[in-house]
């Protein structure tokens, strides 16, 4: 991860060279790389992904806004539910195709095509495919539980401009497929001969470190999550995934994030927050009056009070600045880290299975107790009043308001504050907290929080065919159209 300068500016410096016949020598620059070596491409892969889920730039990432985490201060269009004016649904494809996928699949060929000699060189090489594998299928979960159908069997393809759009069910039960392949692929162990443990990526791999260990715990935690989000659709396939991997995931205090750190390559809600001088978003009355309610321990790690109590903008409203509370500082620090999956997912994703009748070693009410902690242990809540926090009556997993939906639903919404996309998804499987509606919110929500967002604008003249066959098989491009996995 301390390498992550080093090869960024790499990145930078590298320059695809087109030549002619009778320019050859002029048009080739012989200090300039032609070809970019796979590791250095699986870096910068991780490093859009992570920026791309971490920040709060209203052109590429709204989710903290869908989540009702934050409001907008003075410019309230995203926080209505605008996602045309931007064009933010075309962005969004760019960057999850072009700036991720495109480069995995770069990464994959070229170390498909090395030759290796030796037991450690071929299972090291096999970990690097796994690697590429688990990315992958993390990256297309999200634009799934994003728009629904895209692009995937014909994706990435540069002589197929329109390529179809798959069925959504359909992918993810692929991309299930394909990630326990990987996490039983993995081979963490060490070289009996060497005695080298095996790897992948190395200092490349931004995110482990290069341990394989981890990225097989990563694999299974993914399997987890995607389990439970297909349980309301096929239960038995759900049970099956799920109790065959969360025995290997996530242990207590164990999470895969991106670590900037800081200067050129910040995290980017310091770069939206601090570096850009403005004032463009507070805290929303969603989370600020529902923590103030259950008297929240967190509440001085998420916000800044700025004045005698908590105070959250209304959602959707313009907000005074200067007269609510703030986004903490820890996370606009330059070295905020980025998390991407963390044992708290997994511990209330097991929670939910409990309730469903999956064997999951633990009742719902201990996994929910578990996922809470853990979610204090990482914003640094002392266990005394993390503690204290459990047993109170509307906390509590055997007092607390609502059916088991209600009750875990909150807490994990809660619990995922920073991380949007994980937030707003949370809230549309299981229906809980209550969200306010914003004062004017887009047509195509239908007056409420969306269940998905809509395809890029582009897609409509460039993929026409395909863009009008996967509208009509989700039931609409609209915000407001429900995915195949919700129920709520």
């Amino acid at each position: 991860m301390k390498k992550i300068h080093i090869l960024l500016l790499f990145l930078i410096g590298i320059t695809f060279l087109s030549c002619t016949k009778n320019f050859e020598d002029f048009n080739t620059d012989k200090k300039k790389a032609t070809v970019v070596p796979a590791q250095f491409l699986f870096a910068n892969a991780q490093k859009a992904l992570a920026d791309q889920y971490s920040s709060t730039n209203v052109n590429l990432n709204n989710w903290k806004l869908f989540a009702q985490y934050w409001t907008e201060t003075t410019y309230t269009d995203e926080s209505n539910y605008d996602v045309v004016t931007r064009n933010i649904g075309s962005l969004l494809f760019r960057e999850y195709y072009r700036d991720m996928l495109v480069d995995l699949k770069e990464a994959r060929r070229l170390i498909t095509e090395q030759e290796v000699v030796g037991d450690l060189a071929t299972i090291n090489k096999s970990n690097r495919l796994y690697t590429i594998d688990l990315l992958e299928v993390y990256i297309y979960e999200q634009l799934v539980v994003i728009f629904g159908d895209v692009p995937y069997t014909e994706a990435l393809d540069p002589d197929n401009l329109s390529p179809v759009y798959d069925d959504a069910f359909t992918i993810y039960k692929d991309l299930l497929t394909r990630a326990k392949a990987a996490a039983d692929g993995l081979n963490g162990g060490t070289d009996p001969v060497t005695q080298e443990a095996y790897g992948n990526f190395g200092s490349a791999d931004l995110m482990m470190g290069g341990d394989v260990s981890m990225w097989k715990k990563f694999g299974n935690t993914l399997i987890v999550k995607m389990g439970m989000t297909i349980s309301t659709v096929d239960a038995g396939l759900a049970k099956g995934y799920v109790e065959g991997a969360y025995a290997n995931g996530f242990a207590f205090g164990e999470r895969c994030e991106f670590a900037y750190e800081g200067g050129a390559n910040a995290n980017p809600l310091y770069q939206d927050l601090v570096q850009g001088g403005r004032h463009d978003f507070v805290p929303a009355n969603t989370i600020i009056d529902l923590m103030t309610g259950l008297t929240d321990p967190r509440m001085p790690k998420y916000f800044e009070i700025n004045g005698e109590v908590y105070a959250g903008g209304i959602y959707g409203e313009s907000s005074p600045f200067s007269q609510l509370s703030h986004v903490s500082d820890r996370i606009q620090a330059p070295d905020y880290a980025s998390v991407m999956l963390d044992y708290m997912d997994m511990a209330f994703y097991l929670a939910e299975a409990a309730e469903r009748g999956f064997s999951v070693g633990g009742s719902a009410a201990e996994w929910y107790a578990n996922g809470i902690k853990s979610s204090m242990d990482y914003w640094g809540v002392d266990a005394a009043e993390a503690d204290a926090y459990l047993a109170q009556a509307n906390v509590a997993y055997a007092t607390a308001p609502g059916d088991w939906k209600t009750k875990i639903g909150t807490q994990a919404w809660l619990g995922y504050y920073v991380r949007g996309l994980e937030g707003w998804t949370s809230y549309r499987r299981l229906g809980a907290p209550v969200m306010n509606i914003p004062p004017s919110p887009a047509e195509s929500a239908d007056g409420a929080v969306p269940r998905r967002h809509t395809y890029a604008i582009n897609e409509q003249t460039l993929n026409a065919t395909s863009y009008a066959a996967a509208a009509s098989a989700i039931g609409g491009d609209k915000l407001s159209t429900k995915l195949f996995w919700d129920k709520n």
